[in-house]
Formats: C-alpha cells, structure tokens, sequence
C-alpha cells in the first residue's frame, strides 16, 4: 500500500556532515492524508559532535533534554525502516533542499544504505516547499499567504502556520512542523487537479516526458535547447519566484544532473570573465525541484517586460556569439566538484561513491552482529572507509564494547574534532568546516551580543556554554 511519510529533522547544525539529528518526527497517512501512525523521536547527543549555538536557540533543544533520548545509531537505525518502508512517499518541507541530504549522510555514517529510500520497494520522495511555490503563483485563493516586513511574500512555514493556523505548538519542534506541512497538503489537496499535477514533477517518467515536451527556443551545435520556465524558491519573491532557463544537455560527468542556463541575466552578455563564469547555470536531477514550467503565455505573463527583454537580448548574443555558447556548454557539461585531499570519512560519501556487494554484506553483518559483537564484525572487515565508520559507531554509541583499535581511532579524531592552535579544523566535502569547541564559544559570544534572546534561549546558550567546557 502506497503512504505518505511526512517528517521533519531539528540537528545540532547545519553541517550535513558532522552534524546530527537531534529530533526527528513523523506522521504516516494513506493518500487521503487520513493518519495512521506518528512517531517523535530523541536522539542522544554524540561525544564528538559540538551543538552549533544558533541552532540551540531555534530548536531549543538543550543538552539535558536531548541526552534523554537513545543513541544515534538506533535512532537512524529506525528512520531509515519507516523511509524505506515498502510503497512510502517520504515528504516534507524543504526536505529535499536540506532533511534528506542530512540523513543520506547519517544512513551512510551509520552503515546503512543512503539511497534505497530514493526508489526501492516502490519508495519515492516529494517535497511541499516547491509545490506551495506553484500554489502561491497560480492558485492563490486557497490559503492566506503572509508577508515579511518590507511587503514581500515569505514562504516560510513557521509564517504560513501562524497566518492560516495550521498547527499549535512552537515552530521548530519537529513534530509541530509535520502537524504544519500535513494540514498544508491537506489544503492543496482539496484542489486535486492541480496536486495531482505538482505530484508528477517528483516521478522522474513524468518530469522527464513534460521536459522533452518543452519548445526549442535555440539551436547551436550542441543541438536542439528547449526552454522553460523554472519556479523554486532560490529565485525569490523579487522574481516571483520563476525565471526563464534555456536547456544545455546532461552533464557528463554526473548522469543524473540536466544543465539549465538562466535567460534573464543581463551579465551573460558582457563581464571580464569568460562566458562560462558568467552564466547562470542550475543543475537539476529530474524528479526533483527545481520545478520547470511550459513556456505557455499564462507562465510568461508573469514575467515583466523588463525581464523578458533580457530574455530577448541574450538568446540573440547567443546566436551571434556561437563559440562563447559551445564554451559555456561544454564547460558545464564536464564540470567536477573538486575532490578534497584527506577528506574525513564522515564526509566522504559522494566522493567514495557506492560501496560494492562485498561492503553491503559485511554492512549487514555488522548491522546483524548486535551491539556486543560488533568489534568481531568490524575486525572482520577489511581496512578502509567502511571499516572506519565501524569503529566510529562503536565508540559514538557503544563505547563499553569497545576495543584498543576503536578506542585509539576515537582519540586520534577527537583531536581533529577538538584542534590546537594553529591547526585547522575538518572541512567536510564543499569545503565548509566542522564546529569546534572554539568557534561554538565563540559564536555564543556573538549570538549574546547581537540576538534579542528570552529566558529559556539565554538559559540553553549556559548549558551549552557548561557543556562545551566540561567535556572538550
């Protein structure tokens, strides 16, 4: 039977990588949104990860409270079975701009598969942040939309719940933001035409035929560009949220990614850099956001003239400029993230890539074992990254079944955790760095000064204050 898993994830930060999952929530319905389970889950906080203070005072979820809940690895453990629960559509808001990539990270540190979720057992994701962006746009009337202070539209949930009442409780706990993101699919439903439309842009059959339905609106050497119009909301109220793309061809070096540059820059046309530095290029995996629309005039309309006239001027700079064209696809098309040398191995997921079968067995062996015999499953592993993020299970979780090997791992990476001065902290895949007891002291400092914080946040930024100084 097919399901809808709505859930929400509060983390001690924003780092995909080193963070983790404080609370997780979720409420599953059928397709009629009637529920039929909910669960709200605590997780302990993990002896090596430091709690961002920014987030602390979002959530608030303090260090006792969350020391009450059970360790990381049974708390993935059980996420991951209800996503990959045969026939779930996992959803939520913003979840696939942040929620799912966060605990595709935690699946993998804690040995469990990353992607399986995304198709397996007829398993499919969505995500309502995208669909209230089409909703706003073209059919308003079905809700009050609220504004932030300069007039604009905002599009945040903690907003929409106030303005149209769709859950009671603090925003950012979890489960009130899932009581918030399920009454929301609730209101789009009743307008099934059109949720049953927005629906198919997450199945990759029908967002891959409505893309190769698009009009050609270039031709070069490369082929055939289609266009559209792409809504999300990175482009922001400004442009309503849309912006006009011209379609590139698949990368080359990523599979899955189709290439979309952006008409209404006016710095394409000219700049000291090259061509490919100044467009504006989107990658997008099909069954994904951004969301592209069929230049029909009801969708151009929205775009003012201003805008269009961009539109206008580049596709001709395009035409007359047919070498600088070829230079930005191609550039595109073969583009590499760059790998980072001695990259931890909690960050390592995309550029280790897929474990083989031999790995996938030996990950089932452990996950089998149960806690008093994992040493004995990871001592039979051979060396390497899946055998690393066994021993960092054990110690994270079970640090009283642990051996020298695990013991003596641990140590060694707590001082990267912990750096002395001078030595530069971990930096996970995109080059950003992990949270160091310094830099949370530090940050403390600057949140007291610069944020307005009630009784209840000046109190938590003490706990964590305490905390911090205690164990690090």
């Amino acid at each position: 039977m097919k399901t809808y898993l709505f859930y929400d994830i509060e983390t001690s930060g924003l780092n995909k990588s080193f963070d983790q999952i404080l609370q997780f929530a979720a409420i599953r319905t059928d397709l009629e949104f009637n529920e039929l389970e909910r669960y709200n889950i605590t997780v302990s906080l993990r002896p090596d990860v430091v709690p961002a203070p920014m987030a602390t005072i979002t959530h608030r979820i303090g260090i006792e409270s969350c020391m009450s809940g059970i360790c990381e690895y049974e708390a993935v453990r059980h996420i991951h079975a209800l996503m990959n629960r045969e026939g779930t559509i996992s959803l939520g808001y913003n979840t696939l701009g942040f929620d799912d990539e966060f605990l595709r990270f935690s699946f993998y540190r804690n040995l469990l598969s990353p992607y399986k979720h995304q198709w397996a057992n007829g398993c499919q994701r969505m995500d309502l942040l995208p669909i209230t962006v089409l909703y706003h746009l073209y059919m308003p009337d079905v809700m009050t939309w609220p504004t932030r202070d300069d007039g604009q539209p905002t599009l945040k949930l903690e907003k929409l719940s106030e303005a149209n009442s769709l859950a009671q409780g603090q925003a950012h706990d979890a489960l009130v933001d899932v009581e918030a993101t399920l009454a929301l699919a609730r209101i789009f439903a009743r307008e099934k035409k059109m949720w049953d439309y927005v629906c198919g842009y997450f199945a990759k059959p029908e967002d891959t035929r409505r893309m190769e339905a698009l009009p050609v609106r270039h031709a070069s050497s490369a082929g055939q560009h289609t266009w559209g119009i792409m809504t999300g909301s990175k482009f922001g109220p400004e442009a309503l949220y849309q912006a006009p793309v011209l379609y590139l061809g698949y990368s080359e070096a990523y599979k899955n990614q189709t290439l979309w540059l952006r008409l209404d820059e006016p710095g394409l046309r000219e700049g000291e850099e090259e061509p490919e530095q100044r467009a504006w290029v989107i990658r997008k995996r099909l069954g994904e956001p951004p969301l592209i629309l069929p230049p029909l005039d009801r969708f151009v309309s929205r775009l003012t003239s201003q805008r269009m006239e961009e539109v206008d001027a580049n596709l001709a700079w395009l035409k007359e400029n047919p070498e600088a064209f070829s230079q930005i696809v191609s550039y595109h098309k073969a583009f590499r993230y760059p790998e980072v040398p001695d990259l931890d191995v909690d960050s390592a997921l995309y550029q280790n890539g897929f474990w083989s079968k031999a790995e996938e067995a030996q990950a089932e062996k452990f996950h089998r074992a149960g806690a008093e015999s994992m040493v004995e499953a990871m001592q039979s592993m051979a060396p390497g990254s899946l055998r690393h993020l066994a021993s960092r299970v054990l110690f994270r979780n079970y640090p009283e079944f642990s051996d020298d090997e695990v013991f003596g791992a641990f140590e060694g990476f707590m001082e990267k955790v912990n750096p002395p001065d001078g030595q530069a902290p971990l930096m996970d895949f995109r080059g950003e760095v992990r949270m160091t007891p310094l830099a949370a002291m530090e940050e403390i400092q600057r949140v007291r000064a610069d944020v307005e914080l009630d009784e209840e946040q000046n109190d938590l930024l003490e706990e964590l204050e305490g905390y911090i100084t205690s164990n690090f």
